[in-house]
């Protein structure tokens, strides 16, 4: 009865995002939820390969939390994986359907999936943009089989830039803004208040009271994909500096943490 409760509440949240998001422009929708890979580049295959050298891929079952069009999906189903998704967009959804089948609109803080399902939720860049992020890992937490891995990329509140754009006189501007997330909160949350970037503390935070550990946190730099494209040697550089650097101390300025929370095998159930 739960798992049928927990489903068509996924549904009512899909369903209120839409009426909401009716008639607002794509711009406007990509503020709010961030934009989606629309190709596979250098960075996403490096971030998989990260995910690859610490878990095994090959038959389980993953779930990618805010899948876009599904990139990372196809990704994680050539490695052998078996894949579902959920998105609470519905145009990316139906995108994502064309190439993968279990592709679902559900928003991350009301996942239509039963208890202890799936051996790896992945959440790419995508916590920072929900209404309720502690309301999402919890729902992460649930649908995950006791011993499996939460796997999250989120923005890393000491990267030298805002890469989400702020606010400014209530108008939206679009860009890499420096030392924004250096801000007060009070202050950073006037200019961006339609995105999260998260210190490790803050991050911890989000998994108080739920019964496991972290087996991995590092941070990752950029893949400097979009400069490549026109400035290969400048890539190459930036890409070779800043790799070295995840080895150093300095990896704290890296523009995502990278977390592999391992769910502990026996779990009593958790109170919200």
């Amino acid at each position: 009865m739960g798992g049928v409760l927990e489903a068509a509440f996924a549904v009512l949240s899909s369903q209120e995002y839409n009426i909401q998001t009716m008639g607002i422009s794509a711009d406007e929708k990509a503020i709010e939820l961030g934009h989606p890979s629309y190709i596979w580049r250098e960075g996403q295959e490096r971030r998989f390969r990260l995910v690859d050298s610490y878990l095994s891929l090959d038959g389980a079952r993953i779930l990618d939390v805010g899948c876009g069009l599904g990139l990372y999906l196809q990704r994680f189903r050539r490695a052998g994986a078996l894949v579902y998704g959920v998105d609470i967009d519905w145009e990316r959804v139906s995108q994502a359907r064309r190439e993968l089948p279990h592709v679902v609109q559900a928003s991350a803080e009301a996942l239509p999936y039963p208890e202890g399902f799936f051996d790896i939720v992945f959440s790419h860049e995508v916590l920072e943009h929900v209404r309720d992020d502690r309301a999402a890992m919890r729902e992460a937490y649930r649908v995950l089989k006791p011993g499996g891995h939460l796997v999250l990329f989120v923005p890393n509140r000491f990267y030298p830039f805002e890469t989400h754009g702020f606010f400014w006189k209530g108008q939206y501007h679009f860009g890499n803004i420096p030392l924004v997330n250096y801000l007060p909160d009070r202050w950073r949350d006037r200019l961006c208040p339609h995105v999260r970037a998260y210190t490790w503390r803050g991050l911890r935070r989000l998994w108080d009271g739920l019964p496991g550990k972290v087996i991995v946190h590092r941070y990752v730099f950029a893949g400097y994909d979009n400069i490549a494209l026109r400035h290969p040697a400048l890539a190459w550089v930036l890409r070779k500096v800043s790799y070295a650097l995840e080895h150093t101390p300095l990896q704290i300025l890296g523009l995502s943490h990278f977390v592999v929370y391992r769910k502990a095998e026996h779990v009593e159930k958790v109170e919200d």
